[in-house]
C-alpha cells in the first residue's frame, strides 16, 4: 500500500514530502528540484544571471557609476571671479596695468617660483626658460621618496647639469621621504610642502615678494608673471586659468585648470599648497601639461607615486602597449569619467579628447627646441619604450 500510495500522488505532492523530510537521508537532488520548482524562472534568472552581472559590473566600473551620478549627491564649487587678461607685446606695461584697473609700480616685484619636484625633468626645463627673465630664486625640492611611500631616486640631482642656466639663482633641497607605505599619499604630500615653505625662507623670500605655487607641469606664461611683478594692488592671491593638456600639446581638454596661483608673499600668513585660496582667476594665463613624458616608464612611475595611485584598480592599466594606445587615442589611463558637476558637463567630457593641429602660443623654448621634445607637439604621439 506505502508503494502505490507514493505512486498514485502527483508530482507536486511528491516533492512536497520529500522537500519536508527534515531525515539526512533525503535525497539531495530530489531537494534541489523541489526548491528549484518553488521559484518563478524570473527569480532564477535574477539570481543567478542579474545579480553576478550587476557585480561584476560594479567592481569594473564603479567608479563610472559613483562620477556619473555626482551630479546627484555633490553640488559644483563657487564660481570664480574671471579677471580679463590683457596682453600685447606691443602695447606698454603702463597701459597693460591700466587695462587691469591695476597702477603701474616704480620698479618690479621680485618673484620667486618655487616646486615640489618628482621626475619632471623635461618639463621642468621648459618652464624654467619660459620664466628665467622675470625669476629672481628658483626653489625646488625633491625627496628620494613617492608621496605612497616608494623608493625614487634623485632624478634632479641625477640631472643637475642640464640646469645650469638657473645656478646663480637656485636654491635646492633634499628632502629624505618617511616611507610609510599604505598611509594616506596626501600625508607625505603635505609634510613635503611644509618642507617646501621652510626652504622658501633659506632662499631669503620676504613681505610683497610675489610666490608662484605651482606644479611642475603647470607653466605660467611669461608674460602673465611679467604683468604682475610690474603691477601695483594686484588681488594678494590670483588663481591662474591655464590651457588645460593631457600627454602633449595635441590634446587639449579645456580651459579650466585653475590650481595654480601667485602670492604677494606675507611672512607668517603664506603657506604653500596646491588647493583654491581665492575667488580670483586671471584668464590664459599659461598652459598646464599633465602626463607630459617622453618615456613610457617615466607614466607608469607616476600612475604608481603620485597621490591618486588608488585610480591604478588593474594591473593591466600599466602594461605598455594599453598606455602607449592611449596616448595617441587621447583617451584616459584609469578609463574614468570626467570630474565634473552636470550630466550635460559629464556626457559631453566622455569619450578620448579631439586632435589638436594647432601650435600657437606653446612656450617659445619649446618650439625653439622642437627636434629635442616633439614628443610634445602635434603629430608625434608615440613614446621611448612603448
Amino acid at each position: 500500500m506505502a508503494d502505490g500510495y507514493y505512486t498514485s500522488k502527483k508530482s507536486d505532492d511528491v516533492c512536497e514530502d520529500v522537500c519536508g523530510q527534515a531525515s539526512p537521508g533525503a535525497p539531495t537532488m530530489a531537494r534541489v528540484v523541489c526548491l528549484l520548482r518553488g521559484l518563478d524562472i524570473k527569480a532564477i534568472f535574477f539570481l543567478f544571471v542579474i545579480v553576478p552581472t550587476c557585480m561584476v559590473g560594479i567592481y569594473v566600473h564603479g567608479q563610472k557609476i559613483t562620477y556619473f551620478f555626482r551630479p546627484l549627491w555633490q553640488s559644483p564649487p563657487k564660481p570664480f571671479v574671471h579677471l580679463t587678461h590683457y596682453y600685447h607685446e606691443n602695447v606698454s606695461m603702463e597701459s597693460l596695468c591700466n587695462l587691469h584697473g591695476w597702477g603701474i609700480r616704480e620698479y618690479p616685484r621680485r618673484v620667486f617660483d618655487a616646486v615640489l619636484f618628482s621626475n619632471e625633468v623635461d618639463m621642468l626645463k621648459i618652464r624654467w626658460q619660459e620664466l628665467y627673465p622675470f625669476i629672481t630664486q628658483f626653489v625646488l625640492l625633491e625627496s628620494n621618496s613617492t608621496f605612497t611611500g616608494l623608493h625614487k631616486p634623485y632624478f634632479f640631482a641625477n640631472n643637475r647639469e642640464q640646469f645650469g642656466f638657473v645656478e646663480p639663482r637656485l636654491t635646492y633641497g633634499a628632502y629624505g621621504g618617511r616611507f610609510k607605505r599604505g598611509e594616506n599619499p596626501f600625508i607625505e604630500e603635505a609634510y613635503q610642502r611644509v618642507a617646501l615653505d621652510q626652504l622658501l625662507g633659506i632662499a631669503g623670500i620676504e613681505d610683497d615678494d610675489l610666490l608662484i605655487m605651482s606644479d611642475v607641469d603647470e607653466i605660467p606664461s611669461r608674460h602673465t608673471i611679467d604683468l604682475l611683478r610690474w603691477c601695483d594692488e594686484i588681488p594678494p592671491v590670483l588663481h591662474l586659468q591655464l590651457k588645460n593638456y593631457l600627454y602633449s600639446f595635441e590634446f587639449q581638454i579645456d580651459h579650466v585648470s585653475w590650481r595654480a596661483s601667485v602670492h604677494t608673499y606675507q611672512r607668517k600668513k603664506t603657506r604653500f599648497a596646491h588647493f583654491r585660496q581665492s575667488n580670483y582667476l586671471f584668464s590664459d594665463s599659461g598652459w598646464h601639461c599633465s602626463f607630459c613624458f617622453p618615456h613610457i616608464s617615466d607614466f607608469i612611475f607616476k600612475m604608481k607615486a603620485y597621490s591618486h595611485n588608488d585610480r591604478v584598480r588593474f594591473s593591466h592599466f600599466l602594461d605598455p602597449k594599453r598606455i602607449q594606445d592611449i596616448i595617441c587615442r587621447g583617451a584616459d589611463l584609469y578609463d574614468m569619467l570626467p570630474e565634473e558637476f552636470t550630466f550635460k558637463d559629464i556626457i559631453g567630457g566622455m569619450g578620448p579628447i579631439p586632435h589638436s593641429y594647432s601650435a600657437v602660443h606653446l612656450p617659445s623654448y619649446l618650439l625653439n627646441n622642437a627636434d629635442t621634445y616633439s614628443y610634445l607637439l602635434p603629430g608625434n604621439c608615440q613614446r621611448l619604450g612603448g
